[in-house]
């Protein structure tokens, strides 16, 4: 099988990237250079001129990351996707590449594992104009962030919102999982975690939240089904070839 030019990830972490979508306009035409005729129809269907840059970023981005991991050009990135409209790539000979992404307001985020099903989330932290808690958290979930004093509640919503999109995300089937059949932690006494997946008392075990470093504007998670193999976060970046490893819980772990 032919290797990525970057290494191998391994069963230990899972690779995060993140990245502005705004960009100079000789930036934008370089990354519109990269989509396929489908990408470049899409974005011509965005009717704010910053939204369409933005995707035209994103979506740039990604094949651009994709294919250093896949020892390809950008171009001939191709996705192929499930039954419920998840993306996945494949390295030449059919070992797949697991990646998922999110973005919110400026910020794109990118999860990449060659061994697990995974899911993003990165939301900008905004005042709520609805109780939206109330609408889509479970019942333990909601009474949780009820007992979270005044000045902690936003903070708490969106840790709980974006570790829940992250799991649907993961999960893979979309909106036919509802958001309210599980339960995840989010108050800073617990370690973030499954707690409960309607129908599979396995789920806590086999799943594994990891909160995402962000900028303090924006809350995010990644969700990883590792099947209770402990893993971490490394972020990657361009100016820094040095992989800058978060093993959150994987660290102390390891050490007993």
């Amino acid at each position: 099988m032919q290797q990525p030019s970057f290494e191998i990830i391994g069963p230990d972490v899972i690779d995060v990237w993140t990245w502005s979508l705004d960009a100079t306009p000789s930036q934008l035409d370089g990354f519109a250079a990269l989509l396929s005729a489908e990408e470049l129809t899409r974005a011509a269907r965005f009717v704010r001129e910053r939204d369409r840059q933005r995707f035209i970023v994103g979506r740039g981005r990604l094949r651009s990351i994709l294919g250093q991991y896949l020892g390809l050009s950008p171009q001939k990135v191709s996705f192929t996707y499930n039954d419920y409209g998840k993306p996945y790539v494949a390295f030449p000979g059919g070992t797949p590449l697991h990646f998922n992404l999110s973005h919110s307001a400026d910020l794109a985020a990118l999860a990449i594992s060659d061994r697990y099903e995974l899911g993003i989330d990165v939301e900008e932290i905004r005042f709520l104009k609805e109780d939206i808690a109330g609408r889509f958290f479970s019942r333990k979930e909601c009474l949780t962030l009820r007992a979270l004093p005044p000045e902690a509640y936003l903070d708490g919503f969106y840790r709980c919102w974006t570790r829940k999109e992250a799991f649907v995300k993961a999960h893979g089937e979309g909106l036919s999982l509802a958001l309210d059949s599980f339960d995840v932690t989010f108050d800073w006494t617990s370690e973030p975690r499954l707690e409960r997946l309607e129908g599979d008392p396995d789920a806590p075990f086999n799943w594994r939240i990891l909160e995402l470093e962000t900028p303090a504007t924006f809350a995010g998670a990644v969700v990883a089904l590792t099947k209770g193999r402990p893993v971490g976060l490394r972020y990657r970046s361009d100016e820094d070839e040095t992989p800058r490893a978060h093993r959150d819980l994987w660290d102390s772990l390891r050490a007993l």
